[in-house]
């Protein structure tokens, strides 16, 4: 197996990576990129983008992530292919193997791998993906206005969505699994007060429907009891809100993580507990997940990845 030696390995290649790469392309360290399960990240798989700075017309998610490479690459960053399969962090220069084929030893590594919205896993999520399907009411509400909208889950999350979408969209329905909510008794009181708000217990997704994009959803009530039964329900938009998972797997014998997978920073900073090896973007944020946030929090990782290889003599 091949070994290669970089100053700064990134890896991921959202908003988090692209800006961490072009600040360390920009402080002269040379950075390798290597782009991840999803290259250009989530944005890759939204259609417009309207509340990113600098944009006052919109931007597709796919046309602002190329615009981030193209000015990464500006700056002599090297953008590789390659998922990440396994690391020692337990000695610099930390060593990690790429398609358990190459190996890159590394003095500073920046995690920048996000974190994946959960499906339910049918067939009409990714057919109609970008068409009435989003895992972001805050990204995606504003094209509700004045519609009618179906959000699934019984969490806080969920009803934090349902409550926002619940501002911009005509209705909003919540589509609860279980005869209960599982979030704060604040945000129960919230959704089930809100004049906009229907809660559909104990309801389950079957599938959605439409010619051009959604227009409805099948359901089923009480499935498995004795008055099972099944119904369509006329939507514009389908929001999931079953939570997030981190792609953090590899790391998690080195790095502090929290229940859900979500990497353990320092304060607000992006430094976990190896030295040198900084999180940034939605791998590290339960929060906020938005583009604009996650490109913040790269920019921080790369001004902390270069003071560190400063710190150690390594520039």
């Amino acid at each position: 197996m091949s070994t290669e030696r970089v100053k700064c390995l990134i890896i991921g290649s959202g908003p988090a990576g692209y800006t961490a790469a072009i600040y360390t392309g920009r402080a002269n360290i040379n950075p390798v990129l290597y782009e991840g399960i999803q290259p250009g990240g989530q944005l890759t798989i939204t259609t417009e983008v309207e509340n990113f700075p600098g944009y006052p017309e919109g931007i597709s998610g796919t046309q602002l992530m190329d615009d981030l490479r193209a000015q990464a690459e500006r700056f002599g960053v090297e953008i590789r292919t390659g998922i990440i399969t396994k690391v020692d962090f337990s000695e610099r220069p930390y060593k990690l193997t790429i398609d358990d084929e190459k190996e890159i030893e590394a003095e500073t590594v920046i995690i920048s791998t996000g974190a994946s919205a959960k499906y339910l896993g049918l067939d009409d999520e990714k057919k109609y993906a970008g068409m009435g399907v989003s895992a972001c009411a805050t990204c995606d509400g504003f094209f509700y206005r004045k519609k009618v909208v179906a959000v699934v889950g019984g969490g806080d999350t969920a009803c934090e969505e349902a409550v926002y979408l619940a501002g911009l969209a005509k209705q909003v329905y919540l589509i609860v699994r279980k005869p209960y909510l599982r979030a704060s008794q604040i945000m129960q009181e919230r959704v089930l007060n809100h004049p906009k708000i229907q809660v559909l217990f104990e309801h389950n997704t079957v599938g959605l429907f439409g010619e051009n994009g959604v227009e409805g959803v099948h359901l089923v009530k009480r499935k498995g009891e004795a008055d099972e039964s099944y119904y369509d329900l006329a939507i514009d938009g389908f929001f999931l809100a079953i939570g997030h998972n981190p792609n953090s797997e590899v790391f998690k014998p080195w790095i502090e993580t929290d229940e859900v997978g979500y990497i353990v920073t320092e304060g607000a900073t992006p430094r976990t507990r190896v030295p040198g090896v900084f999180a940034a973007g939605d791998v590290a944020d339960p929060h906020y997940r938005q583009a604009i946030t996650a490109a913040g929090s790269g920019c921080k990782a790369a001004i902390e990845a270069e003071r560190f290889l400063s710190a150690n003599g390594l520039l």
